[in-house]
C-alpha cells in the first residue's frame, strides 16, 4: 500500500530486533482497518493543569463536578489486570494516570489498548477520580491510538544512561528524563526574563546579520562560506558587536540582541562551535554603569529562578550567593593576589613576565607585548580560582582591541570580565569611539593575522567610516547564555544545556542505531 512499507522489507531480517518487527507488524495490520496516523483528536487540557486544579479534591467531589476531559500524550507505562488496566500518559507538562475498564469502554477499545505499546501516542477522554492511594486519575471512556511508535523506548528503570546517547538522541533524553526537560524549561525562562528585563529598561531588541562580509566583534577564527549569486565569500558571525554599535551611530541608543554566534574552535565542556550570546549596548554609559547593570540583571534573574528573597544558586556541590555586591578587582591585582611568587616589578618587566608566563604553560609569540603576557598569566593562574561573583577590570589594551583606553593609564582599557565559579560569564567595556585609535588597533590586528594568528580581527573599513560619523560615548556587555545556563541549571557541560550540541561523527558500525 505504501512504498515506505515496501522499503523496510530488507530490515525484517534476523538482525532486526524482535520488538521493532512486532511493532511494524502491528502497524501493517492497523493500516488495513483504519487511518494509521490520524490527526483529528483535540485535547482540551494538559496533565499538569489537571494535577494543579484537582490535586486537593477527593473522589466524591470530583464525581459531583461531572467534568469530562480529553488528554493526549505518550504511553509511558501500563499494568494490565484482566478486565482493567492502569497506564501513565505523558505530555509536555507532565503525567496523568489512566484507568481503563473493559465494560466502561466502546466495543473493541480495551482489546485494542492491550495491543498498543509503550511509547505509542494516545488520545483519551473521561472523568477524574482518586485511587485508593490518592493518585489523581482519568477514568477513560474512550481511547484512540494516534501515533504508532515503531521503536521501543529505552529500558524503563535505566532510561537513557549513556551520556553521549543523550546528546545524539536528545528526543529520547527528553522523553525519559525529567531533569533534562527541566533544564530546557529553565533555559526558556532565562531568555524570557533577560528579554523582558532589558525591554522594561528602554532597550530595543534588534537583529543583525548572521552572514558577514567581514567577521568582527571578537577575536576568534570564523567559519567561511561562499555566496554564489553575489560571487563573494561570507563568514558566519563570531559576534554582532560592530553592527550593534553601528546602530548607536544611527541613533538607537539602547539596543540588545540575543543571538547565535559561530566560532571555528575546538569542542570542550565549555565550548561549542555554535552558541548563544546576549549583547547589549547603552549610549552615555561607561564600564562602571555596565557592571552595575550586569550585576543587577544576574541578581534579579537568580532571585526569580530561586523563588526566594536571596539570589542563591547551587553549582556542582557549591553554593553561590549573588545577593550582595560583586567583588571588583583589576587584572593586575588579581595576578598578585593569587601568585605570591610574582611581584609588581615582575609584571612590569616584559622579559621577566615572559619567563613567568611560559613557566605556567603559556605559549607566546615573539611579537607579544607585555599586555598579552600579563593576560596569559591571568588566564593560566587566576581565572579558575575566582569562585564568588567577581568583576576583573583593567584589561591591557593589547588584548582589548575594541575597548576604550583608561584616561589615567592608557596601557589598560575600561574593560571587565565577570567570573562565577571560575568561569567567565560576561565581558564588557566602555566602547572605543575614537575612529583613529580604532583604525590603528585594526591595523595591529591585521599585522598579527598576517603573522599567522587565525583569530586576529580583519580591518573593517565600513565600521571606521561609521565611527567617523560620530558614535556617542557608550558601554556594551556580552553574556554567554549557555555558560550562564550551566550555572543556573547545575550542568557540568555546555552540551547539557544545548538541545542539539555538535559532536564528532560516530564511527560507522554497519548497524542501525
Amino acid at each position: 500500500m505504501f512504498d515506505y512499507v515496501q522499503s523496510i522489507a530488507n530490515e525484517m531480517s534476523e538482525d532486526t530486533p524482535d520488538q521493532i518487527a512486532q511493532r511494524r507488524a502491528k502497524l501493517a495490520q492497523l493500516r488495513q482497518s483504519t487511518s494509521a496516523y490520524p490527526n483529528d483528536f483535540r485535547r482540551d487540557v494538559l496533565a499538569a493543569e489537571l494535577q494543579s486544579r484537582f490535586a486537593g479534591e477527593d473522589s466524591s467531589s470530583l464525581e459531583q463536578t461531572g467534568h469530562r476531559f480529553k488528554v493526549a500524550g505518550r504511553l509511558m507505562s501500563r499494568r494490565i489486570m484482566g478486565k482493567a488496566s492502569f497506564a501513565h500518559l505523558q505530555d509536555m507538562s507532565g503525567q496523568i494516570q489512566l484507568y481503563l475498564r473493559r465494560d466502561h469502554l466502546p466495543d473493541g477499545c480495551y482489546e485494542a489498548f492491550k495491543q498498543w505499546d509503550i511509547g505509542d501516542i494516545l488520545g483519551a477522554k473521561g472523568s477524574l477520580f482518586k485511587t485508593r492511594t490518592g493518585e489523581l486519575s482519568l477514568l477513560v471512556e474512550d481511547a484512540r491510538l494516534l501515533t504508532k511508535a515503531l521503536r521501543p523506548l529505552p529500558e524503563k528503570f535505566h532510561g537513557l544512561a549513556d551520556q553521549e546517547s543523550k546528546y545524539r538522541q536528545r528526543y529520547l533524553d527528553l522523553i525519559m528524563n525529567e531533569p533534562a526537560r527541566k533544564t530546557f524549561q529553565i533555559r526558556s525562562a532565562v531568555v524570557d526574563f533577560i528579554r523582558n528585563y532589558l525591554k522594561c529598561r528602554g532597550f530595543l531588541e534588534v537583529e543583525t546579520p548572521m552572514m558577514q562580509a567581514i567577521p568582527g566583534g571578537a577575536v576568534a577564527r570564523p567559519f567561511k562560506t561562499h555566496h554564489n549569486s553575489l560571487g563573494m565569500d561570507l563568514y558566519l558571525r563570531i559576534a554582532p558587536e560592530l553592527y550593534l554599535k553601528r546602530l548607536l551611530v544611527g541613533g538607537f541608543e539602547q539596543v540588545f540582541e540575543i543571538n547565535r554566534n559561530f566560532r571555528n574552535e575546538g569542542l570542550s565542556a565549555r565550548h561549542n562551535p555554535e552558541f548563544t550570546m546576549l549583547e547589549f549596548y547603552e549610549a552615555y554609559a561607561d564600564h562602571a554603569v555596565a557592571m552595575d547593570r550586569t550585576e543587577d540583571l544576574l541578581r534579579s534573574l537568580a532571585t526569580a529562578l530561586s523563588g526566594q528573597a536571596r539570589a542563591l544558586i547551587s553549582f556542582q556541590g557549591a553554593a553561590y550567593d549573588l545577593s550582595g555586591s560583586f567583588e571588583r578587582i583589576t587584572l593586575r591585582e588579581s595576578i598578585l593576589k593569587f601568585n605570591s611568587d610574582i611581584s609588581a616589578e615582575d609584571l612590569d618587566s616584559i622579559d621577566t613576565a615572559r619567563v613567568l608566563a611560559e613557566r605556567r604553560g603559556a605559549t607566546l609569540k615573539a611579537s607579544d607585548g607585555l599586555g598579552k603576557v600579563q593576560t596569559e598569566i591571568f588566564e593560566k593562574t587566576v581565572e579558575s580560582r575566582l569562585s564568588g561573583p567577581t568583576f576583573v577590570t583593567a584589561f591591557p589594551a593589547e588584548t582589548s582591541p575594541l575597548a576604550r583606553r583608561n584616561d589615567e593609564d592608557p596601557f589598560v582599557t575600561d574593560r571587565f570580565e565577570l567570573f562565577i565559579a571560575g568561569r567567565e560569564i560576561a565581558n564588557g567595556f566602555s566602547e572605543l569611539n575614537d575612529p583613529e585609535d580604532q583604525a590603528q588597533r585594526f591595523t595591529r590586528q591585521v599585522q598579527e593575522k598576517e603573522a599567522g594568528d587565525e583569530e586576529a580581527m580583519h580591518f573593517d573599513q565600513d565600521y571606521i567610516v561609521a565611527l567617523e560619523h560620530g558614535m556617542p560615548p557608550a558601554a556594551g556587555v556580552g553574556v554567554g547564555i549557555d555558560r550562564l545556563l550551566m550555572l543556573l541549571a547545575d550542568a557540568p557541560s555546555i552540551r547539557d544545556v544545548l538541545l542539539f550540541p555538535h559532536l564528532r561523527p560516530k564511527e560507522a558500525t554497519g548497524s542501525r542505531e
